[in-house]
């Protein structure tokens, strides 16, 4: 029979530079190039108001897990279920005619069912205590 290796750690990304993922390397160039621009655009002062904003919405997308999933699966997932929930309920309005029907019939009577068993036998009875007595080394049908 073939032996074959089961791939383990699937969900584990590799490592390219250091302890930086590819998805977080691109994800942190992403957040300097916009840095970048910001400082190319806005004085000083502006700029350190916007990029440690920016700086910080960077690393969260980057670095930050939720549930063992990266922030901006979670991101998607919270903007699907707001836009379609999978729970969905019927919210039936009864009209006032409706509802004086269903106020005015009695409820209906559950049926009765009754089920009539044979009385065991005292023979059968007896078997039945050996066997159970015996832990099944008693058997009736071996006679």
């Amino acid at each position: 029979m073939n032996k074959f290796t089961v791939p383990q750690f699937i969900d584990v990304e590799d490592k390219i530079l250091g302890p930086l993922t590819v998805r977080q390397f691109l994800l942190m160039l992403a957040t300097s190039f916009v840095m970048f621009i910001e400082y190319k655009l806005f004085d000083f002062t502006a700029f350190l108001a916007t990029g440690i904003p920016t700086i910080m919405i960077g690393g969260i997308f980057a670095f930050l897990r939720v549930n063992g999933q990266p922030f901006h699966f979670f991101c998607l997932n919270l903007v699907q279920t707001v836009r379609r929930p999978s729970l969905r309920l019927w919210d039936k309005e009864y009209t006032d005619s409706e509802l004086r029907e269903i106020i005015k019939a009695p409820p209906p009577a559950p049926p009765v069912v009754r089920i009539r068993k044979e009385p065991l036998a005292a023979t059968k009875l007896t078997e039945l205590s050996l066997v159970v007595n015996t832990g099944g080394v008693y058997n009736p049908d071996a006679d």
